[in-house]
């Protein structure tokens, strides 16, 4: 039985819209706009510029609802799948995608992106870009040997997985067996972006605490080394927000490529 005295992520699930309330949203209270917002599109940017990561399709597995990390992958996909643990999430991107009443805003990050390129006109629908390039959402069961199952997915030629790593495994060995179920998504020579908290131990929906499994930059540079990933970047970034309701030391973003 876990002993962990914090909630499940994919066990209990949380309130999505406030979630993305406390963790993305543009409000003036909103703390953790440096680290979840503006570094995050940042260096996003320019792992997709030049990374040379390119293809048909790309894989999305993450925590909660936000889209703002797949700005730039829909520049250099023409699709993408969103794979999802749980219905509330679900339903959250989907309104969004859809463009439903109530949605929640993300005009804020967009404008973050548009900032950083020159000829920001292009960007400017990046909204629409985005809705138009996720074709799927789906729910996924992590204990399924397909995750999707019955469906079957081709091949991809990138996962992206932002901060679900952090949340779903309990140790090690379970960063590393999920790690290497997420790589199976892979075409051969396939590419994965991680984004995770270093040295946290918990993150806080509401009343709710969620457990982080605590890693260090040089746990994860060798889980992906030993899944025989070839690691083309890495940049931690550190904290700079002040807030309890989230314990934390750096956000890592890191790129490899699978060997072939």
């Amino acid at each position: 039985m876990d002993s962990s005295p914090h909630k499940l992520y994919h066990v209990h699930g949380f309130d999505s819209r406030q979630f993305l309330e406390h963790y993305f949203s543009d409000k003036p209270d909103m703390v953790f706009g440096d680290d979840l917002l503006k570094s995050l599109i940042d260096n996003l940017r320019q792992v997709f510029a030049v990374g040379h990561i390119n293809g048909d399709i790309l894989v999305d597995l993450s925590l909660g609802s936000f889209v703002h990390h797949l700005y730039s992958a829909c520049e250099f996909f023409k699709n993408i799948i969103v794979l999802k643990v749980n219905n509330r999430c679900i339903m959250e991107l989907k309104r969004w995608v859809d463009e439903r009443t109530g949605a929640f805003y993300w005009g804020h990050t967009s404008a973050l992106l548009q900032e950083k390129e020159e000829n920001s006109d292009q960007f400017q629908d990046q909204e629409e870009k985005l809705r138009s390039a996720i074709q799927h959402v789906v729910k996924y069961d992590l204990e399924k040997e397909n995750m999707i199952d019955p469906l079957v997915l081709p091949p991809a030629e990138c996962v992206i997985s932002a901060f679900l790593l952090d949340v779903i495994s309990k140790d090690q060995n379970d960063y590393i067996r999920y790690l290497r179920k997420f790589s199976r998504l892979l075409k051969p020579g396939g590419h994965v972006i991680l984004i995770g908290s270093l040295d946290s131990k918990y993150f806080t929906v509401g009343k709710d605490k969620f457990h982080i499994f605590t890693y260090d930059e040089d746990f994860v540079r060798k889980a992906l080394v030993g899944e025989g990933f070839i690691i083309d970047y890495c940049k931690v970034k550190e904290r700079t927000s002040v807030s309890d309701i989230a314990d934390y030391k750096a956000i890592i973003i890191i790129a490899a490529h699978k060997e072939k």
